[in-house]
Parts: structure tokens; C-alpha cells; sequence
């Protein structure tokens, strides 16, 4: 039986997406999001942060809720799809 990683799904995938919008929102590096996350107690690497960004590594609990804090959203809002228009913003943009 082989060792293959579990494909991220359709959550993971808008939480990716979310992650990198909101922090370009925001104006910060994945260096400056990474020393805030290590800042609140998780550690995290701007390499950690860019895999995850571009769904190349999964982001557990204990990772969402520590980027959310850093970005000051709640952890649902990573969840969600991103708004379809500039208009459609439930962000906290």
C-alpha cells in the first residue's frame, strides 16, 4: 500500500486563495505574515506560507487559526469562497 498524499480539496483550495488575497490586501510579505504567525506562537516559515498559498501543502487547524489571527479575520473567513466582485466584499478587506 503506497503512501500518497491526501488531495487537497475545494475548502483547501479557497483557503489557499484567501490566504494570498488577504495578505496582499493587506500589503504584507509571506515573510512579514510569517514572522507575525511566529510572533503569536506558531511558527512558520515564508517557504511554509508560500506552499500553502499555492496549495502545495495543507494547512492544519492550529496554521489557519494563527494566519487568521495575523491577518485579523476570523478562521470561518478563510473558509469561505472569495467574493466574485470588487462590490462583493464580506472579507473585512
Amino acid at each position: 500500500m503506497s503512501n500518497r498524499p491526501v488531495e487537497i480539496g475545494p475548502a483547501g483550495l479557497h483557503t489557499a486563495r484567501a490566504i494570498e488575497h488577504l495578505r496582499l490586501v493587506r500589503g504584507l510579505t509571506q515573510h512579514q505574515l510569517g514572522a507575525r504567525c511566529t510572533a503569536l506562537g506558531r511558527p512558520m516559515a515564508n517557504t511554509a506560507l508560500s506552499r500553502t498559498e499555492r496549495a502545495r501543502r495543507r494547512c492544519d487547524i492550529d496554521d489557519l487559526v494563527a494566519i487568521a489571527t495575523a491577518l485579523g479575520v476570523p478562521p470561518a473567513t478563510l473558509l469561505l469562497p472569495l467574493p466574485s466582485g470588487p462590490s462583493d466584499d464580506r472579507r473585512g478587506c
